[in-house]
């Protein structure tokens, strides 16, 4: 099954042994967007501090932590910086996450939980004002490895 690292050569599932890799300062930016009617993004703009965007940041943090055990074949990782920013645009919420660690493997999956999860808080504290949003976009804008 050459190509995908998470399987064997017959096909099965396994965990991919990093223990033989040096361990490497990692970063990774991801990215998710949820798009919305424009009253509603701007309802959310007009909220005070420790509102909707302040939960959805700290639920990205709390994900990035526990990638490990939502993604079956992802190792735990000593995570050494979370960074999870919203920002409320035109139509919608962007959510930029940054993972760093310095690890045996990167920190992607947990960058891209991050995000999703921030996004999906977003959609859930908003779910009864717009009904029509959309998560879209979610991706990996850039990933790092530095000698440690």
């Amino acid at each position: 099954m050459s190509g995908f690292s998470h399987l064997d050569e017959e096909g099965g599932v396994r965990m991919v042994d990093v223990g033989g890799k040096p361990s490497s300062r990692r970063r990774a930016t991801a990215r998710a967007l949820l798009t919305m009617a424009a009253a509603t993004a701007g309802r959310l703009r007009e909220l005070p501090k420790g509102d909707a965007l302040t939960t959805a940041q700290v639920a990205g943090v709390m994900a990035a932590k526990r990638t490990s055990e939502l993604i079956p074949l992802c190792h735990p990782l000593p995570l050494t910086s979370i960074d999870v920013q919203v920002r409320v645009v035109d139509d919608g919420a962007e959510v930029i996450s940054t993972v760093e660690t310095t690890a045996q493997t990167g920190v992607e999956m947990e960058a891209l939980v991050a995000a999703s999860v921030a996004a999906l808080t977003l959609y859930d504290m908003a779910k009864a004002v717009d009904d029509s949003m959309t998560l879209s976009d979610v991706r990996l804008l850039e990933k790092t490895k530095e000698p440690a």
